[in-house]
């Protein structure tokens, strides 16, 4: 199951903007980086309801896996792990959050790669 649309942080002026605003949360295996929304970069989309709601970006460098097949696979774990634990209360929050899993040999390892995402969501606060 793959995120909403309403949901996902894309363009690359919203990604400039979260590396540049962000508290940034550090794993083993992955970097968080929260920060405050800011609507007036995303009016270029149209989606003018749901600007200022809780958005999130999955990033996958090529140094964890070459192969696209197994980058996606990891994303669509997390993602899935996300939208099974996000309840409705959490989608007015107003936060950007950008995931990158670094490189590492870890993604093979299911239970760990969910366990530190778990972990760095309650550390960030987004979730209680």
């Amino acid at each position: 199951m793959a995120l909403p649309k309403s949901m996902r942080l894309k363009g690359h002026r919203t990604f400039d903007y979260v590396h540049k605003n962000s508290v940034k949360y550090y794993g083993k295996i992955m970097t968080f980086k929260k920060a405050r929304s800011n609507p007036k970069i995303l009016i270029s989309h149209n989606k003018i309801d749901s600007l200022n709601n809780f958005k999130i970006a999955i990033t996958i460098s090529k140094k964890v896996s070459k192969k696209a097949v197994i980058r996606n696979k990891i994303r669509r774990i997390l993602q899935d792990y996300f939208l099974k634990n996000f309840s409705k209360e959490n989608y007015h929050k107003p936060y950007w959050l950008l995931v990158n899993l670094n490189a590492g040999c870890f993604y093979n390892d299911k239970v760990k790669l969910l366990e530190e995402f778990q972990q760095l969501i309650f550390k960030s606060g987004l979730f209680k």
